[in-house]
């Protein structure tokens, strides 16, 4: 088989036991009805309308809990469960694995472990932060460094996604959720953590892909550059802006002339990644997203190729032999 022309990185899995509908309730966004419940059926069906190749799942990580054995359990549950989806259809999705409640370190590094060696995962999610309110802690915070080591040790690849975390005051309109103004900037100060904290410089074998073009990154990366190194962080600003460009972006529900000039600007095209967001988003909105990326590369059939499939291939080179 020729190697996938479409491949999306930005894809969730909602297991039968996951009440979305509820879950979506205190963030203030609406999965579309027809996406629920969720089945692998229904993302076939999606992305063969979308002419999607492959779709790498990912389960939103465990952001809020404890270190329990729950959390260990629920975890290993749901990293079989997309295994299992892939042994199906080995030729339409992969997976990204997901962890235990990160300040299980333990728990985190024999998942990993597990991942990679029984299930041959892509790759692992990760959130940007772990805890709520004031015991929230991003990922780059030095309780972290053995999770870092290890999947610098195994250059594995991360999705990082912001997590749904409120802000100390209230969204401002049931039209502005959690998800459309929070999360980007979740995905944000997550990706300045690790840059800022030396995480990033420190552990160079992580591939990092960030969620949605990074959220708010592009337009703030250069604000921490001045305003991080007069604070005291060590990195020049050269440093920091490198670190910034050394991350993966992926387009989904982020892909307009505005965005993909900003990001043309921040990093090489190689770094850029295609992806939908879907279940948690309609096959209409991802349509918008894609045919804005279509055209912005009208006339470069080749950097549009790079996005949609290539860039990934160099990623997950397995899925060159599917």
């Amino acid at each position: 088989m020729a190697p996938p022309t479409r491949i999306d990185v930005h894809h969730h899995f909602f297991p039968q036991n996951l009440n979305k509908a509820k879950a979506n309730e205190s963030v203030g966004w609406r999965t579309p009805a027809e996406n629920l419940p969720w089945s692998p059926q229904l993302s076939l069906h999606f992305m063969d309308v979308s002419k999607i190749d492959l779709a790498i799942l990912s389960f939103p990580p465990i952001s809020a809990g404890s270190v329990s054995q729950e959390n260990r359990d629920m975890a290993r549950l749901r990293n079989r469960g997309m295994a299992d989806i892939r042994a199906a259809h080995p030729s339409r999705f992969g997976f990204f694995a997901t962890l235990p409640f990160l300040d299980d370190v333990e728990g985190a590094l024999a998942e990993i472990a597990y991942a990679f060696d029984e299930l041959h995962a892509d790759g692992i999610s990760l959130a940007s932060s772990y805890g709520e309110g004031a015991a929230a802690t991003y990922i780059g915070d030095d309780r972290y460094i053995p999770i870092w080591q290890a999947l610098n040790a195994r250059r594995a690849v991360v999705f990082l996604h912001g997590a749904q975390t409120p802000s100390s005051t209230p969204h401002p309109h049931p039209f502005l959720g959690i998800p459309v103004v929070e999360v980007p900037n979740e995905t944000f100060k997550a990706a300045a953590h690790l840059v800022v904290t030396g995480r990033k410089r420190t552990f160079p074998d992580v591939r990092i892909i960030l969620a949605h073009l990074g959220g708010s990154t592009p337009f703030l990366a250069p604000r921490v550059a001045v305003l991080s190194r007069h604070m005291g962080c060590t990195l020049s600003e050269e440093e920091i802006m490198e670190d910034f460009k050394s991350f993966y972006y992926e387009t989904a529900l982020s892909a307009h002339e505005t965005t993909l000039t900003a990001m043309k600007t921040l990093v090489s095209p190689d770094r850029i990644l295609f992806g939908t967001d879907f279940p948690a988003v309609s096959t209409d909105m991802v349509a918008s997203y894609t045919r804005n990326l279509e055209k912005y590369h009208a006339g470069d059939d080749q950097k549009l190729e790079d996005v949609m499939a290539a860039n990934s291939l160099v990623l997950f080179p397995r899925l060159r032999d599917l």
